[in-house]
């Protein structure tokens, strides 16, 4: 299926949840990550429980650190 990862369009094979799709798109799952899946954030404990569907729109933020 396809979804939008941060603007660009990516294949990912279903079933999918959240967290693969942090996985293909090699994030670092780690404290300072917020997602959006269309439009609605979601929660990081609820990321390997929610589903992608074909068509979905991810963005991926990270916080940065720096001075």
């Amino acid at each position: 299926m396809r979804i939008e990862l941060n603007g660009e369009r990516v294949e990912i094979d279903p079933p999918a949840s959240v967290e693969d799709a942090m996985r293909l798109a090699g994030v670092r799952v780690e404290r300072g990550v917020a997602v959006a899946l269309d439009g609605e954030v979601v929660r990081r404990a609820d990321w390997p429980d929610t589903a992608l569907a074909d068509g979905a729109t991810l963005e991926v933020v990270q916080a940065v650190q720096g001075g």
